[in-house]
């Protein structure tokens, strides 16, 4: 059997970009039948965007303006092109933030995700996700029955039923949170039952830490991570090679500063934003809040597409500030009126109780530029704050455009 689900796991990168930019022009006009995307793309020709340089000219949708979106447009925002009755189910995350499924199969795309962590036809899943209200349980569930296995729907709680159904069922692996698998398998052994039956493991929802990882290894367990969010379905996955996570095949994926919608260099950590080619929930330049970075060359195990370093943190760092807020598209705004600054990162202490601001700013000048940043800071923030001019390439590549260095304990 083939160590990929299917060929356009191994095609040339530039076959595979070629595909994507031609069928690019299609998803934005299918887009633009969702009210949302007919506002907000009004004046974009969607045959002219056949590029990523075209792409990244489009307005960026993040995740936390789509509460607002569905409470003025019910129950989607705007954003679905196929009505919520010729949809399969809608759910809900907390927030609340609703989302559909469609009819599709596998219609989230998690059983590449499966069939690289080892999953095969024929073998029994437990499903640690849950099924209520929320979508996980349901993004795994469709792709183990896509790739022809048949799922245990264990859901969430429950420690010790789910554990003698193990006992019982022998599944070959299971796929939910790595924290749960952990307490199921601490379970077992308290009680003494056999569940050496579990040999594999997709796991997501949650960081998956080095101690996680040498437990399972102790025990036979080989775990791999998905990266998947209910919006998009998924993202991203590991592979044997160990070696970061491996886009999945239908999507656009751009790395962008916080704040902004301006793509990175690559390697460089910023907002992981996401275009997919869904026919019912066309989510085009979706910002996740997640940050990453690209990852350069191919992976070892022969899969061709780009692979990101996974999960690193959230990149909506707004902070209060002398009880205001202050948000990464502040500090965006900023750079956009100096162009000398290459990156910056604004760092907010609290000497002697006072908090203080001070933008750290990779930039050649003297005192001149430093008062003028100062006067934009002020002019946007509506507060004083310090500016320190730094040499390039000193900042932190994290992804941080904030940084809350204050103590509060």
């Amino acid at each position: 059997m083939s160590n990929y689900l299917d060929a356009l796991e191994t095609r040339d990168p530039d076959e595979r970009e070629c595909d994507l930019m031609a069928r690019l022009p299609a998803q934005v006009a299918r887009a633009k039948a969702a009210s949302h995307f007919a506002a907000a793309l009004a004046g974009v020709d969607a045959t002219a965007v056949t590029s990523r340089a075209a792409l990244a000219r489009l307005p960026v949708l993040r995740k936390h303006d789509l509460i607002g979106l569905q409470k003025t447009c019910p129950p989607l925002g705007g954003l679905n092109a196929t009505p919520v009755g010729g949809l399969g189910r809608l759910f809900s995350s907390p927030g609340p933030i609703y989302e559909p499924e469609g009819l599709a199969a596998d219609w989230w795309r998690t059983a590449r995700a499966l069939y690289a962590g080892g999953f095969r036809p024929g073998e029994l899943v437990h499903n640690s996700f849950s099924y209520h209200m929320t979508p996980g349980g349901w993004i795994l569930d469709a792709g183990a029955r896509a790739l022809g296995c048949p799922v245990f729907p264990g859901g969430v709680g429950q420690t010790e039923q789910q554990v003698q159904a193990i006992a019982d069922l022998r599944p070959a692996g299971y796929v939910g949170t790595p924290s749960f698998l952990k307490i199921l398998i601490e379970k077992a052994e308290e009680l003494k039952v056999d569940v050496s039956s579990l040999k594999k493991a997709v796991v997501s929802g949650e960081a998956l830490f080095p101690a996680q990882k040498q437990f399972f290894a102790e025990r036979g367990i080989d775990v791999f991570q998905a990266y998947a969010t209910a919006d998009l379905g998924l993202i991203a996955y590991e592979t044997p090679a160990r070696e970061g996570l491996v886009l999945e095949e239908s999507l656009i994926l751009e790395i962008v500063r916080p704040g902004t919608g301006d793509p990175v260099a690559e390697g460089e950590v910023g907002e992981v934003v996401v275009t997919t080619f869904n026919a019912d929930y066309p989510l085009i330049r979706f910002g996740t809040g997640d940050l990453s970075a690209v990852l350069p060359g191919a992976s070892p195990c022969g899969r061709s597409n780009t692979r990101i370093k996974g999960w690193m943190g959230r990149a909506d760092q707004t902070t209060k500030v002398k009880g205001m807020f202050v948000h990464p598209e502040q500090v965006a705004e900023v750079l956009k009126r100096h162009s000398e600054i290459k990156r910056a990162r604004l760092v907010v202490t609290n000497p002697d109780g006072n908090d203080l601001m001070t933008l750290h700013c990779e930039a050649a000048g003297g005192d001149a530029l430093t008062k003028a940043i100062a006067e934009s800071l002020r002019d946007i923030t509506k507060l004083r704050g310090d500016v320190l001019l730094v040499a390039p390439g000193s900042l932190p590549n994290d992804g941080k455009v904030i940084e809350d260095g204050r103590k509060y304990d």
